[in-house]
């Protein structure tokens, strides 16, 4: 885990490319990556981290999402803070929660 969120960090930092770099980029492209790498996250937290209280993970994946905003606004790299980036962060970090429920009520 440490060396996704490491690389998951340098992601959200690097200087910024265009969307249309590729065939398959799209408007909003950048929503739907937020949404899953943070999806992805809020799982590896709750299945290494499976008796921490919701309250303090979602707390947490709010100070990181947050964080990384704020950076990409400051840092000059052409980037830029996005409150729609934050909500589609947030909304991968609960969707973990259901995905992660779900898996853990089927497993023994």
């Amino acid at each position: 885990m440490p060396i996704y969120w490491a690389f998951l960090t340098y992601m959200l930092l690097r200087p910024g490319i265009e969307n249309k770099e590729y065939s398959f980029m799209f408007p909003g492209i950048d929503k739907v990556l937020h949404f899953s790498i943070f999806g992805f996250l809020g799982f590896c937290i709750l299945a290494s981290f499976p008796n921490i209280k919701k309250s303090t993970y979602l707390l947490i994946g709010l100070s990181y999402a947050l964080l990384t905003e704020i950076l990409q606004e400051f840092m000059g790299f052409g980037r830029s803070l996005e409150i729609l980036d934050l909500f589609a962060d947030m909304a991968g970090f609960s969707l973990a929660i259901f995905v992660y429920n779900q898996i853990s009520k089927r497993l023994p």
